[in-house]
């Protein structure tokens, strides 16, 4: 597992990639998941936690509730008695386990989720978890151990949140996309306009990695290339 430390000592770890990019951040006395990944994966996250010598998660941190990122939520609460963290907007997504439909944004994602995204999205169902902590606008984790903090990072869906580590790391859920080799921009957003704002919150952190949930880090050369290109328009 390919894990960094920040400048604080806490160190930052890929618990599990691929469908969905599970993270992990501990200070050495606690420990905080960020996002689930979708449930035909929950026994390899269990046992990619175990292989870490994970034994305790205080917190889980939902950047969004769509189920490849919060399908798994109440199974690890339940099993580590875990508090979950998730912003308003998606808090009652979260509770009754059901998912925000996103519009496409390039033309084969728009026309898939025109074709059929819309049909087909009550599939992806999942188990509803109560929330414990709900996040207005921006939540400050200096209480429980952390020199971290949640920015709300609207446009992939209303309630997108980041994760501040540092003022070093960004973990942006889907408020970008690590695939394309030039490019952070994903293909699916429920407001674009929004989206490329928060992408300017994310850079005044000063942050210089952003790890998205799917795809590899983007660097803040790239991020900053893509917000200044959107912002012209071109």
């Amino acid at each position: 597992m390919k894990s960094w430390k920040t400048k604080s000592g806490y160190t930052v770890t890929l618990i599990m990639a691929g469908r969905s990019n599970v993270f992990l951040l501990s200070n050495g006395k606690q420990n905080i998941l960020i996002d689930t990944s979708v449930r035909r994966l929950r026994a390899k996250l269990l046992r990619r936690l175990e292989q870490a010598h994970i034994h305790s998660i205080d917190y889980i941190i939902l950047t969004h509730a769509h189920f490849d990122h919060a399908a798994n939520a109440n199974a690890i609460k339940r099993k580590y008695n875990s508090k979950v963290i998730i912003h308003r907007e998606e808090a009652g997504y979260l509770s009754v386990g059901n998912n925000i439909v996103p519009e496409g944004t390039f033309i084969y994602s728009r026309i898939m989720m025109n074709l059929v995204g819309k049909r087909i999205f009550h599939r992806f169902y999942y188990e509803p978890c109560i929330p414990d902590l709900i996040v207005h606008s921006t939540f400050d984790l200096k209480e429980i151990g952390f020199n971290a903090y949640l920015i709300h990072n609207p446009g992939h869906t209303a309630g997108s949140m980041s994760l501040i580590v540092d003022d070093e790391i960004a973990i942006a859920g889907d408020s970008m996309f690590g695939v394309f080799k030039k490019s952070v921009f994903p293909p699916f957003a429920q407001d674009v306009d929004q989206m490329v704002r928060s992408w300017k919150v994310l850079l005044e952190t000063g942050c210089q990695a952003f790890f998205p949930s799917h795809g590899t880090a983007n660097s803040r050369i790239l991020l900053q290339k893509e917000y200044d290109l959107r912002v012209r328009g071109i």
